[in-house]
């Protein structure tokens, strides 16, 4: 008698990919961000979409945090068995932003992303399948921090874009 067992894995920014490769979601965003930032210009950049929310300088250093979290998580993963993912507070790590310039989180970002990409271009498919664990979501595996990364990437592309249309506006 064979047993299958079923993995919840919650994945919040899955309803943003809609169905989308994530893959090739995370290959476009660095080029979609370049040309969010150019759109912004440098007042754009300081503009946030409402009052108590990050300015899109701040959004651009958030993801170039997240991508060095994501490096991360994925070498983890693939390196040891049954890997426990570190969460981060995002507020804490935001509590600096003021010290970062937005075209070097741009930097940052396009860099660390380019080789993540390598890696995950570079993996077979059973390591796809690869077991971690998030204590705030759960089982997950290689292939679900991919997925996160899309959706985290569309969510945030999807606030700049706002921002860069209230400037048009």
């Amino acid at each position: 008698m064979q047993l299958y067992s079923v993995v919840f894995v919650l994945n919040p920014y899955e309803k943003f990919l809609a169905g989308r490769d994530a893959q090739e979601v995370i290959s476009d965003t660095p080029a979609r961000l370049g040309a969010i930032f150019r759109e912004l210009g440098p007042a754009g950049i300081e503009k946030s979409p409402a009052p108590g929310k990050w300015n899109a300088r701040e959004i651009f250093s958030h993801l170039a945090d997240c991508e060095i979290a994501f490096a991360f998580r994925l070498r983890q993963t693939l390196a040891e068995e049954n890997h426990v993912i570190q969460p981060f507070d995002q507020e804490k790590w935001a509590a600096v932003y003021a010290a970062y310039d937005g075209p070097s989180a741009l930097a940052v970002f396009s860099a660390v992303r380019r080789w993540n990409l390598a890696l995950i271009k570079g993996t077979q498919p059973q390591d796809h399948t690869k077991a971690v664990t998030h204590p705030e979501r759960g089982p997950m595996t290689f292939g679900t921090i991919v997925e996160t990364m899309a959706g985290h990437d569309l969510n945030h592309l999807q606030q700049l874009e706002r921002i860069a249309g209230q400037l048009l506006a």
